[in-house]
């Protein structure tokens, strides 16, 4: 995510009202400019520790999992249910998955042992992209070693300072990253608001060689999703690309989750560039783009994120193909997994809790205001056997805090409820 709201001046004043003792981190000693506790937010990282000790909060985050983290998990030797995971069809652990991996890490190795173009390809590859390109009806894909690394490298690689990116405000922090590589005039516009993007991009598209108009497909903080045709349209306007972040969008969204185009009955070429992840859905690592033959080549052998890294390696290229082919032949999973995030959010809304614009796909936020209350929830619900996660300041503004589930097809009915109930309880126990 990008950071958002709050001015540095107003974040260090927030920060102060939760100062103990003298405040500032004491040097490490030396010149300042080789004190690491100088660095950008190592600051605020250690005013956010000391605001945690003195509200006797446990750090909910880096949490040791003793197995796979599905539905359930063992945390430190503690049977918890589990909605802090992206494994979304329940793939993650599924014996054929495993195999696939397993086959594949013994003809090949557990690595590519160079990049693809020096150390050659791998028919995992291959077949991992075919199926990419098939699902998103397009005529190549390519896999890279990193979700995050693909955004920061296509976006970086594909524009330059004379171009001009138009991007929805709540756009992922790799995408913000590849931007700020580029060096192209970048023009935010508010969530989902087409005619917003419109307006930016009518009003600078003159001045620039190249456009990039950049969204997600199903937003991970909120569950939203934006009108693709709408954006299709104006992209096509204004003679620029359209590029789609289906990071959370495969295996969730559409009949049989093959994503944001499937759900809205949109033609799959409304998007120039397909973007998604290996991580959540397919249950393996790294990032793909799927489009025409002419960028993905082109990709193929100028992407420095490409070009000058290992390839995916052969385990998990073969995970990810193997969950990619189960998928399609398991649409249940996906019609399960939007049955679940629909009964909890209706299940939450009915206790009064606000779950923001989600769509029901795969992701529900409780939206809960100050980010104190939301660490204090999520230790309230793991002190009733559930993993939940909050997110607080200042990855969302001060004000938006909250905790955020994450759903899948291997919740039961029963689940869901326990897991409501807890939060009626937990917000109960803390005052708002």
């Amino acid at each position: 995510m990008i950071r958002r709201g709050l001015s540095p001046e107003a974040r260090a004043s927030l920060l102060g009202r939760f100062r103990t003792g003298s405040g500032a981190p004491a040097p490490s000693g030396g010149s300042p400019a080789r004190d690491f506790a100088t660095l950008p937010n190592a600051r605020e990282l250690a005013e956010a520790r000391r605001l945690g000790q003195r509200h006797n909060l446990s750090n909910p985050f880096f949490q040791p999992h003793d197995g796979v983290a599905g539905a359930r998990t063992r945390i430190a030797g503690r049977e918890m249910l589990n909605f802090a995971s992206y494994n979304y069809l329940g793939f993650n652990g599924d014996p054929r998955v495993n195999l696939a991996a397993a086959e594949a890490l013994a003809l090949h190795g557990s690595s590519a042992s160079a990049s693809r173009m020096v150390s050659g390809e791998r028919p995992v590859h291959a077949q991992l992209e075919a199926s990419l390109a098939r699902n998103y009806g397009v005529e190549e894909a390519l896999v890279l070693v990193s979700g995050h690394a693909t955004n920061v490298s296509v976006i970086g690689h594909l524009l330059g300072p004379e171009d001009l990116v138009v991007h929805d405000q709540l756009i992922h922090n790799s995408c913000a990253e590849g931007m700020r590589l580029s060096g192209a005039r970048r023009v935010a516009f508010p969530h989902n608001d087409p005619e917003a993007a419109e307006r930016a991009l009518a009003g600078a598209r003159a001045r620039h060689k190249r456009a990039l108009v950049l969204i997600e497909g199903h937003y991970s903080m909120d569950g939203t999703v934006p009108d693709l045709a709408r954006f299709r349209d104006m992209a096509r306007r204004y003679d620029a690309w359209l590029m789609v972040d289906e990071a959370h969008g495969l295996g969730c969204l559409g009949p049989t989750g093959r994503g944001v185009w499937e759900a809205q009955g949109v033609a799959p070429d409304a998007a120039d560039i397909w973007m998604g992840t290996l991580s959540k859905t397919l249950a393996s690592c790294g990032g793909f783009i799927a489009g025409s033959r002419a960028l993905v080549d082109w990709l193929r052998h100028t992407l420095p994120g490409f070009v000058y890294s290992v390839g995916l390696p052969p385990p998990m290229a073969a995970a990810a193909e193997r969950a990619l082919l189960l998928m399609e032949e398991e649409p249940w999973r996906v019609e399960r997994l939007q049955a679940n995030t629909q009964r909890f959010r209706a299940a939450l809304q009915a206790r009064g809790f606000d779950t923001g614009g989600s769509t029901g796909g795969s992701i529900v936020p409780v939206i809960l205001g100050a980010s104190l209350r939301a660490v204090r929830l999520a230790e309230k619900m793991a002190a009733q056997g559930i993993n939940v996660q909050p997110i607080a300041f200042p990855v969302v503004p001060e004000g938006q805090a909250r905790l955020r589930f994450f759903l899948s097809s291997e919740h039961e009915a029963a689940d869901l409820d326990e897991a409501a109930e807890a939060m009626g309880r937990a917000a109960r126990e803390v005052a708002a």
